[in-house]
């Protein structure tokens, strides 16, 4: 499980023009990409990593700022580049594995008394932020 944390001013992610979800004070925008042998251990690490990283301001974590979560899934951060002009996809979970996967993520981060929007799992979303610092981490479940 692969997660680019940045932490934002605000952000916003829309589908046919119309925002579905968004964050309009400081939090974090979190792009989720789940791969074959991810699992819900690897849901619950890097949910509890996003809630308790100390990212803000005093080095206070999401939790003590109750900051919200602007989570994405997107199956490109699994994409692979090294061969030709054409990014191979194969190390990223179908739907079918990976949707169920980023929804555990979401309740993770609920449980733990974030507040969360989303993006729509597979759609074709435009994702508006402005990183603030800018600060943006990689949380990989392979090196956490």
């Amino acid at each position: 499980m692969r997660v680019i944390l940045q932490r934002v001013s605000h952000a916003s992610v829309s589908v046919n023009g119309e925002t579905i979800g968004a964050i309009d004070r400081t939090g974090y925008l979190a792009l989720v990409g789940i791969t074959h042998d991810d699992s819900l251990a690897q849901v619950v690490k890097c949910a509890e990593k996003t809630a308790n990283l100390r990212l803000f301001d005093g080095e206070k974590s999401a939790l003590d700022i109750n900051a919200p979560v602007l989570a994405v899934s997107q199956f490109t951060l699994y994409g692979n580049p090294q061969k030709g002009r054409r990014p191979s996809w194969s190390a990223a979970a179908p739907g079918a594995h990976s949707e169920p996967l980023f929804n555990a993520y979401v309740e993770e981060l609920k449980k733990l008394g974030l507040h969360v929007e989303t993006g729509q799992f597979g759609a074709d979303m435009q994702v508006e932020l402005v990183n603030d610092g800018p600060v943006t981490l990689i949380l990989d479940t392979d090196t956490l």
